[in-house]
């Protein structure tokens, strides 16, 4: 059954009353008259409408990051359109399937979105250019050697002779794409590189955008949802006798082994049935884990013999033995919640032959994936269309849950289009969680004070033992040591200390982790950059002098620290009641640092400003990076001041925002961003390295002003709020 016809579904998905607001696109695109109305594709990444519009095919998920438009000004920098008339789509993942994967990858999570794929989406828009330019050269009978392509126009430079892209796209698309593509050097970038204008703003703040959430299908029905409280246990019986004659109730369904649906003509019918639906769960072997008992097995790691090496040095038991005097401090930090803002959704239809889902999600493939193992079809029987994103920050990526929820919930209404949609209180306690981990630090001094030695132990979750279990190596979760790598161009110790040794003591809780923005990084730049400000005070040398002894084989680290020190004027008096904190990371390929100003007045504390600074390599768009700073440290803020999910009788106990309260506009510092690519090789990530940096450095900044040192989370515990 094909419930809405081929060029009906795309002006669904293509339609939405803006340019470059489109949601997917179907390929082949039929007869010849409808594939020039629509604009010939000259390559899988270029559409060359009649009217000279550029569209942009983008494989990757938008999520409020930018990466949408930073990927279309690389493909356009190379294609050297006019970046004015430049729009943009989704290319499906079935698509790219059948199309031998041309798009690459669609995961986009680990600020992966543009690092990852920027050449090969360079290389598209290089290769649409010179099939463009060979078209004109063909049409003229001229050298390909003698013609250029500037702002949407191939020009012929002997005789001056013009045409456009639009005039010979059609030509163009004939072309064997080819084999040699050169790419620019970003030194000549004139659309890339520079902090333009986004392409999905205007759609937004006109209410045009379509979110997962937006969805509506023809004869579509709706679905509410109810879980088992405790994670890992199971459904033993409900009721629906109890509410099948409820207004517009049409079914109500068990879910796998573990959830209860019911389906409605809306969802509030939906929800309000669901609400009043006798469900009995089973006993689990979690019923009695509390947050108390998480913590006492994870403190049994800090001392366990057996433990995970990820980064080692010289000799730690001698060097500690040895030392003239040690410090030991523990730290721990907590789980803690995505809240996307949009709930978890997703709308699907089944027929015997067809599966199709429109969602919110962050990896399209992964979607697809789910949905053919929910269905039951052949993975060429089912489509997924990505919508934009109201929130992800990690959610939306490897776990897609809710879109395998809808699958099944539709293939037991065939033909019949089903909407999912979460409640908030769903969404809130059946996440994947920031993993709680708990971290031991004993440092050694020698008799002039110089730090010679350092054991970190982390006790705690492994992220990828739950969710990526075949990206272990050898027993080892290497996200767990983010930021404490022993070189390479990733997530980078920078710190040169003698003797070394960061460990892990692996203990897996049964709440589920999963990786939420900035992931382990955020702890671990906690433990080290706090736990840094305590060795300087005990060798009494200042933080900054004391962290730059250490940094002398890593230039980079040391060069965004140095920047956020000499722009926040470390060193010089601050205004009257304000303090100063730094701390440094590198996470995801980029080098990020940050220094806070607090004032702390009783139990409130006045983050009054705060310098951040990113090394990225490359910067595709500085404007949207400096965004992507302030907005990651609204992010690490609120983490640090309110973020905790607790766990009582096996459950998360907070259930919406009035128990997991965030960061008011009020709250936020000044921000003040240093954006300073230092190219290279390696193009680091965007969206969430700098968000490690905010929380250290406004503890060190809290320690100045209070002489208290504070060593769990979050804040608030402690009576602390920001104001």
């Amino acid at each position: 059954m094909n419930y809405m016809p081929n060029l009906n579904r795309r002006a669904f998905l293509v339609g939405s009353g803006v340019a470059g607001l489109s949601l997917g696109f179907q390929l082949p695109f039929g007869d010849e008259a409808a594939a020039q109305a629509i604009g010939p594709e000259v390559n899988a990444w270029v559409v060359v409408k009649p009217d000279e519009s550029v569209v942009i095919r983008v494989a990757r998920s938008e999520m409020g990051q930018g990466t949408l438009t930073g990927l279309c000004q690389l493909v356009a920098e190379e294609l050297e359109c006019d970046w004015a008339k430049v729009s943009y789509e989704f290319p499906t993942p079935g698509q790219s399937l059948a199309r031998k994967r041309v798009w690459g990858e669609y995961l986009t999570a680990g600020s992966r979105g543009i690092r990852t794929s920027h050449e090969l989406v360079r290389k598209g828009g290089a290769a649409a250019r010179m099939m463009l330019i060979e078209a004109a050269a063909g049409e003229w009978k001229v050298p390909v050697a003698e013609c250029i392509a500037a702002g949407g126009v191939i020009i012929h430079t002997p005789s001056g002779r013009k045409t456009t892209f639009g005039k010979v796209a059609h030509a163009a698309s004939k072309i064997e794409p080819p084999a040699d593509v050169k790419l620019k050097d970003p030194k000549d970038w004139k659309i890339a590189g520079k902090g333009l204008k986004r392409l999905d703003t205007i759609g937004k703040v006109q209410g045009q955008t379509i979110y997962g959430i937006d969805v509506k299908l023809p004869g579509m029905v709706n679905a509410a949802l109810k879980a088992a409280p405790v994670f890992g246990a199971k459904l033993k019986s409900f009721d629906a006798t109890k509410v099948a004659s409820m207004k517009g109730v049409k079914k109500v369904l068990k879910v796998d082994d573990n959830a209860v649906a019911v389906v409605a003509d809306t969802w509030w019918n939906a929800k309000t049935a669901l609400e009043e639906l006798p469900i009995v769960w089973d006993s689990s072997p979690n019923d009695h884990v509390s947050s108390a008992t998480i913590a006492d097995f994870l403190k049994a790691g800090l001392d366990a013999e057996e433990a995970i090496v990820g980064n080692k040095g010289g000799d730690v038991q001698a060097g500690l033995a040895g030392a003239a005097k040690k410090i030991e401090a523990v730290y721990s930090y907590p789980y803690q919640h995505h809240v996307t803002m949009e709930p978890q959704n997703a709308t699907a239809i089944y027929t015997a032959d067809k599966c199709e889902v429109w969602c919110s999600v962050q990896n399209g493939e992964q979607a697809l994936a789910a949905t053919a193992e929910a269905c039951g079809l052949p993975v060429g029987k089912c489509e997924v269309y990505k919508t934009f994103l109201g929130g992800g920050f990690g959610r939306r990526s490897t776990s897609v849950d809710y879109v395998r929820q809808a699958v099944l919930i539709a293939k037991e209404m065939p033909g019949t289009p089903v909407k999912l949609l979460w409640t908030r209180e769903e969404d809130m306690t059946h996440g994947w969680y920031h993993p709680i981990t708990q971290c031991k630090m004993t440092a050694g001094f020698d008799d002039k004070k110089n730090l010679t030695s350092l054991h970190l132990r982390i006790s705690g979750q492994s992220i990828l033992a739950a969710v990526m279990p075949a990206r272990m190596e050898n027993g080892m979760d290497p996200a767990t040591f983010a930021g404490f790598y022993k070189g390479g161009s990733e997530a980078a110790f920078g710190y040169d200390i003698p003797n070394l040794l960061i460990d892990h003591a692996m203990r897996n809780p049964h709440v589920p982790p999963g990786f939420w923005r900035g992931v382990n990084i955020n702890h671990n730049a906690i433990y080290i950059e706090s736990f840094m400000d305590e060795l300087a005070k005990e060798a009494g040398v200042d933080p900054l002098e004391f962290r730059r002894k250490l940094m002398a084989k890593y230039p980079k680290h040391l060069g965004v620290l140095n920047a956020v020190a000499e722009k926040a004027g470390w060193g010089t008096l601050a205004p009257k009641g304000v303090f100063r904190g730094l701390a440094q990371h590198m996470g995801f390929g980029s080098y990020v640092a940050a220094c806070a100003e607090v004032s702390v007045d009783g139990n409130k504390v006045r983050v009054h400003r705060i310098v951040g600074a990113t090394d990225p390599g490359y910067a595709v768009n500085p404007a949207q990076i400096e965004r992507q700073i302030a907005g990651s440290f609204v992010y690490g803020l609120t983490a640090l001041f309110n973020g905790e999910c607790t766990v009582k009788d096996g459950a998360i106990e907070q259930e919406n925002f009035d128990t997991y309260d965030m960061m008011r506009i009020n709250q936020m510092p000044k921000v003040e961003a240093i954006v300073m690519p230092s190219g290279g090789t390696v193009w680091g990530g965007v969206g969430e390295p700098t968000i490690c940096v905010a929380a250290p450095a406004v503890l060190n900044a809290i320690t100045a002003a209070t002489g208290k040192r504070y060593r769990t989370f979050p804040l608030k515990n402690h009576g602390l709020t920001i104001v």
